[in-house]
């Protein structure tokens, strides 16, 4: 079980030639990801889901002040555990395309990626976890300048899950793709959660997360409003305990939202 127990984040900024003042970026962040199961954490973009991410993997700048308590399997996850399970037990698919060397071939960096996991074979590794992705032949051997911003994506998950990790937190993974590919990729985090691997899906989409979630946690403002079971956001959203959660789903076109009437329509003269 991975817990996040009352998350709070600051940055620590310099006003003036001394004086440190911090700046508040999350706070009451509580969530649980299992075995076996995709949890999704939904909402807009600068709430701080990237900034929970970072402090799940250990990743947070230097000037970071963290509080509340991260916990993996019952025993603290501090920065000197999460430095030996980073790539290994557990695994980030960052939201930047920056993250990949631009000097480096696509298929080079996840076997990489695998060989550092200390997986067995990391070269078929990394074929099989390309293969996964949709990206085979010349494309998995293409530049990161010569790949569309949904084929780098695909290319991130591709080195998260070559190298088997246990855990994987996914930061915006279907940004950028098309209908098609962002189905595959959602599809195939399923099939990682069916597998036993627990999966943390952060994303703005509630739609599509909730076409592979079983709970779903909403982001917003820097904190957790509440978590439910993906069955929740039904009907006129009943079931959910927030305004802002019902908000969230009554927006969605197939529900409340819907097209003016033709004769709202303003007609040009």
């Amino acid at each position: 079980m991975l817990e996040i127990d009352r998350l709070a984040l600051d940055f620590l900024r310099y006003r003036g030639l001394w004086r440190r003042a911090a700046i508040p970026c999350l706070h009451d962040v509580s969530l649980t990801l299992a075995r076996g199961e995709l949890h999704a954490v939904v909402g807009a973009s600068g709430a701080g889901k990237s900034l929970m991410a970072q402090a799940l993997i250990g990743l947070l700048p230097g000037n970071a002040r963290l509080r509340g308590s991260l916990r993996l399997d019952g025993e603290l996850l501090d920065a000197t555990r999460q430095a030996a399970l980073r790539g290994k037990h557990l695994a980030l698919i960052p939201q930047s395309l920056a993250a990949l060397d631009p000097l480096v071939r696509s298929h080079h960096q996840v076997t990489w990626a695998a060989r550092r996991a200390g997986v067995n074979a990391p070269r078929a590794a990394a074929e099989r976890a390309l293969t996964d992705v949709g990206l085979v032949g010349d494309s998995a051997r293409r530049y990161p300048h010569q790949l569309s911003g949904g084929m780098a994506r695909r290319v991130l998950l591709a080195m998260a899950t070559a190298g088997e990790a246990e855990w994987l937190i996914a930061d915006e993974p279907s940004v950028g793709l098309d209908p098609a590919h962002r189905a595959g990729v959602l599809e195939q985090l399923r099939r990682l959660a069916d597998a036993g691997k627990g999966v943390l899906l952060i994303t703005h989409d509630l739609r599509h997360a909730l076409s592979v979630a079983d709970r779903v946690t909403v982001f917003h403002a820097g904190t957790t409003l509440e978590t439910a079971p993906a069955t929740a956001f039904q009907g006129r959203g009943e079931a959910l305990s927030s305004d802002y959660a019902r908000a969230l789903w009554r927006a969605l076109p197939d529900n409340d939202f819907a097209r003016p009437a033709v004769h709202e329509v303003p007609q040009l003269a």
